[in-house]
């Protein structure tokens, strides 16, 4: 534990969030993109997060601190569609931070599925979740308005996982380009963006999201491809097959729920996008840090290359896959 900088100190008094006595912030994991606290305040603990400009990876990635608003739009919007699924925000904070509620005795995702304790049927409340909001926000012009974040959202994910692929591989170059361009032309719904294990806490009415950092009105196949490629780099890091249950799961359970346009399109995009985001997580600025075995490694480029010149369908994809690593 340590002494909470002066200015959050400040920042939480003048918010009414904590009193005139000592503050201790303990430092939670924040991953490559923000600093976290947890901070015990009279009414219970809560959370304080702030973005940070350069993120905490061995290439320079530099992104817009003001993300951290756009992630606060997100929580509440999300909220809006289901309370259930998003932490409540307490205030917002200066320099783009914010505070929020803590959710006590909730685990990370990610530490569950590390642990071996894989559950298809939270996997498909994930799905179910993150389809809710697409279908809640999808062609809905004022979420559209209050999201015009396509400059953060390049930073964040189009340059580091996409486009700085393409300038390494010229075979691979024309696809991951075209498929960026593509990505950012389409104005569907309101993207989450970091749909990661590591950004959903298990709680017992189901998932509740994080990190919504990278949100961004877009297109809805970027999330369902984003946590699908995660249990699918979990299935070859484990060697565990239920990873690749959890990933069928997920994705059956958000095709169920597509009701804003035609769920065949909506897949296609999503496996293509997923083909580059396996390759992005070994080649790209934000490596998969537990893939570490050169043979692993070697395995998702293989595959993803192959992925990516010739496409297919999430749901195919990940039956393939399943095939290849059971």
């Amino acid at each position: 534990m340590e002494t909470a900088e002066p200015d959050i100190i400040a920042d939480l008094r003048a918010a009414g969030l904590v009193g005139d006595s000592d503050v201790v912030l303990e430092p939670l994991t924040g991953g490559v993109s923000c600093d976290v606290w947890k901070v015990e305040t009279p009414t219970g603990p809560i959370v304080v997060k702030r973005p940070l400009e350069q993120l905490r990876v061995a290439a320079e990635w530099h992104a817009p601190v003001e993300r951290g608003t756009s992630e606060v739009r997100w929580l509440r919007r999300a909220r809006g569609v289901d309370p259930r699924i998003a932490p409540e925000v307490l205030a917002e904070l200066p320099g783009h931070a914010f505070a929020m509620r803590f959710l006590p005795g909730c685990p990370v995702w990610k530490d569950e599925l590390m642990a071996g304790r894989v559950d298809p049927a939270f996997a498909a409340q994930v799905g179910q979740g993150i389809a809710a909001v697409h279908d809640a926000t999808a062609h809905n012009d004022r979420d559209r308005a209050a999201f015009p974040n396509d400059e953060m959202f390049r930073a964040l994910r189009v340059d580091p996982f996409l486009l700085y692929v393409a300038q390494q591989d010229s075979e691979l170059a024309p696809a991951l380009t075209a498929l960026a361009d593509d990505l950012a032309s389409r104005k569907i719904a309101l993207v989450h963006g970091d749909v990661s294990p590591k950004n959903i806490l298990v709680s017992g009415d189901g998932p509740v999201f994080l990190d919504a950092e990278c949100a961004v009105y877009g297109d809805p196949a970027f999330d369902l491809a984003f946590c699908t490629t995660h249990l699918l780099l979990k299935a070859v890091w484990s060697d565990d097959a239920r990873m690749n249950v959890a990933a069928g799961a997920l994705v059956a359970a958000y095709r169920t729920g597509i009701g804003w346009e035609d769920a065949d399109g909506l897949l296609l995009r999503a496996g293509k996008l997923t083909a580059a985001l396996l390759l992005a997580r070994v080649e790209g600025k934000s490596p998969a840090p537990y893939l570490t075995n050169p043979e692993h490694k070697r395995t998702v480029r293989d595959q993803a290359r192959m992925l990516i010149l010739a496409p297919q369908s999430i749901d195919a994809l990940v039956a393939n896959w399943k095939r290849t690593f059971q």
